[in-house]
């Protein structure tokens, strides 16, 4: 691993030493590293305008292994009879800044304006991704998160349109299985998610698979060239997606 980044994830506490609601620490910068130092160990930001960077490691995580993912069958069902056109990275700033809008369930958002330009940074780098689910020419949904070696860390989802997050999360289970991802980080747990396949891991366990996805990637991608600190390569591959088999395919 190169030192820098080496250095940069050892200023970080033990996972293991958060507190029993998630919290690890405070403080620090966003620069690309430091995420990516973070999210290597498990852990994320998550903090509100006016506070301190707080970085998180839950016990337990929730997690969906891309092969367990499944469809609830009226979802399944409609997205059939009516798909939506999905794009990746085609959107990502409209994506992170619908995440970022009111929500009647939600008071305030946890993506400030300096955590909306740290992601931003990061998809510049290759490193976070938006999937964007389209109708009528219209952006109807789409998720955003971090890809780092054969992990993918799911951030957040939005929806203008009934099935369109659901779509944008299938397409990327379905990306991510093209690709061999191993793990879908989703953070905490959800009704949402669980229907779908997501389980409870404990934070040891969690870690453990999440050390086997990072050292499962070492090879750099074409034009893939990583920024020289990380030690992953960032995925710069496109991909274009066919409504008619339901699948990607690596542009040419």
């Amino acid at each position: 691993m190169h030192s820098v980044f080496a250095a940069l994830a050892a200023q970080f506490p033990a996972p293991a030493a958060a507190r029993a609601d998630g919290l690890l620490c405070a403080g620090g910068d966003l620069r690309p590293e430091r995420l990516l130092a973070a999210y290597s160990r498990g852990i994320f930001p998550w903090y509100e305008e006016g506070l301190p960077i707080l970085w998180w490691s839950p016990d337990p995580r929730c997690v969906l292994r891309p092969e367990s993912f499944r469809l609830p069958p009226r979802s399944a069902r409609a997205l059939r009879r009516r798909p939506f056109e999905l794009t990746l990275d085609a959107a990502f700033s409209r994506v992170i800044r619908a995440c970022a809008g009111p929500r009647a369930t939600v008071k305030g958002t946890w993506l400030t304006p300096e955590m909306i330009a740290a992601y931003e940074h990061l998809h510049a780098l290759g490193y976070a991704h938006s999937v964007e689910a389209w109708r009528d020419g219209s952006l109807a949904g789409g998720l955003y998160g971090v890809a780092l070696g054969r992990a993918f860390f799911g951030e957040s989802m939005f929806h203008r349109v009934s099935e369109a997050s659901r779509a944008a999360l299938a397409g990327l289970v379905a990306l991510l299985r093209l690709r061999g991802a191993e793990l879908l980080d989703c953070q905490q747990q959800t009704p949402h998610i669980m229907r779908m396949g997501g389980v409870m891991l404990p934070r040891a366990s969690f870690l453990e698979r999440l050390a086997r996805a990072l050292a499962a990637d070492g090879a750099e991608e074409p034009g893939g060239r990583r920024p020289e600190s990380i030690p992953w390569a960032p995925w710069k591959k496109g991909y274009v997606y066919s409504v008619v088999s339901g699948s990607w395919m690596a542009r040419s």
